[in-house]
């Protein structure tokens, strides 16, 4: 069921120190159906460890993958419209940079529901996907992308470059986090590249995560959590260079990198890895803090909710993330306090939360029920959300953001 490990996933140091036991935790994208809430739910500890010798910070526990990315996986991209327009941009940007057409190959490794490729096929340029859920690859396939339904391993990229395939672009939006055999992985998409090809991936920034304890993005799927000074170790190991980064605001923050095969460093990369050096990315202490900060974020945010839930008020929460399973459990917040939590992805309809089991709705079920406070589990969409939730907050509703501080907006 799962395994822990005591060497770095990347560089297989045993000099590993931890810096935050949450416990036995549930599967932050497990939600439940009706059937399953009088069973047993699995649950495994989540312990977050630093690497001494190569800085990379990760969890220390590895649940087996068929549990993680099930047939019924709940998570589907195209329902984020500011992610949609985000990543449309991005490839339209590549397209035009990498000089992409008829003749090019571009595949995208976790393609989920095609939200990304399809931008590819829109314009004439052959794409492949490949992804392990059946059910955003399904989708993916409607949407005109040919897809392997599958984990993306040394062992499939072998058999994909023995069958031709040749990508002069490889793309992995957020999932180089997912992957628990890192050299493997890495190594796959050096198996597969063209000589002049490029690699471009985006990944939530572990700079970004401590300075703003964004903890609850911590969670079993999240095997490693990414300094520029890690990941630049990393390629180097596969014959592959950390060229260039890009830092965004998606997801609390993150980095867009870009591989080749040939060393050529931007001003920019060499720039933010000697502000990593500068704050002390690479060393444990810049961490140690971490789990007291998070403790009282934490108890901050309980106690709010108590007290507002002491004083008659009804509360409920938007968004049925993975996220939101982590601060809820970890924080100890559950159907006492929240009456409902709801998504606009339907396919997480009349589900429960993972753990804490408060039942899931459609939006609607907001303004049917109108409570007075809504707290923003996606806090990373809140401006989208926002703007989708517009009557609700003119009827008077109130939004609770938990991070980087619990706070009423």
């Amino acid at each position: 069921m799962f395994e822990t490990i005591d060497i770095c996933r990347a560089c297989e140091s045993s000099q590993l120190s931890d810096i935050l036991a949450f416990g036995e935790m549930p599967l932050a994208d497990g939600l439940l159906t009706a059937e399953k809430l009088s069973k047993d739910e699995p649950r495994f500890p989540l312990t977050v460890t630093f690497c001494n010798e190569c800085s990379l910070l990760q969890i220390r526990e590895t649940v087996a993958p068929s549990l993680l990315y099930c047939d019924d996986y709940p998570y589907y991209s195209s329902f984020l419209e500011g992610w949609v327009q985000h990543c449309r941009r991005n490839a339209l940007e590549l397209i035009d940079t990498r000089k992409l057409d008829a003749n090019s190959l571009v595949m995208e490794i976790a393609c989920n529901d095609g939200y990304m490729l399809k931008n590819f096929v829109e314009k004439g340029i052959p794409v492949l996907g490949v992804d392990p859920a059946s059910g955003p690859a399904r989708a993916a396939e409607e949407a005109g992308v040919r897809v392997v339904n599958d984990f993306f391993t040394t062992d499939l990229a072998k058999r994909l470059k023995e069958e031709g395939t040749e990508a002069d672009l490889i793309l992995g939006n957020n999932v180089l986090a997912h992957v628990a055999d890192l050299n493997g992985f890495v190594q796959g998409m050096a198996t597969v590249l063209s000589e002049q090809g490029a690699i471009v991936i985006e990944a939530p920034y572990v700079l970004d995560l401590i300075e703003h304890c964004e903890f609850d993005t911590i969670y079993h799927e999240h095997h490693c959590y990414f300094s520029i000074t890690a990941l630049a170790k990393l390629f180097t190991r596969h014959g592959l260079f950390l060229n260039n980064i890009r830092r965004l605001p998606t997801h609390g923050g993150s980095i867009r990198m870009f591989v080749e095969r040939h060393k050529n460093p931007t001003d920019e990369l060499l720039g933010l890895l000697e502000e990593e050096r500068r704050l002390g990315l690479d060393e444990l202490a810049y961490y140690e803090t971490f789990a007291d900060r998070v403790r009282k974020i934490q108890d901050s945010l309980s106690q709010m909710l108590s007290e507002l839930k002491q004083s008659g008020k009804k509360i409920a929460a938007y968004a049925a993330a993975a996220k939101g399973a982590t601060l809820l459990n970890s924080a100890g917040i559950g159907t006492e306090t929240l009456d409902f939590v709801v998504d606009r992805n339907r396919h997480k309809h009349g589900r429960y939360m993972p753990g804490v089991h408060i039942p899931i709705y459609d939006t609607p079920h907001l303004l049917e029920e109108s409570p007075d406070y809504v707290l923003v589990l996606a806090w990373n969409h809140k401006e989208e959300i926002y703007r989708q939730q517009a009557e609700y907050k003119k009827r008077g509703g109130k939004f609770i953001v938990p991070i980087p501080q619990p706070a009423i907006e």
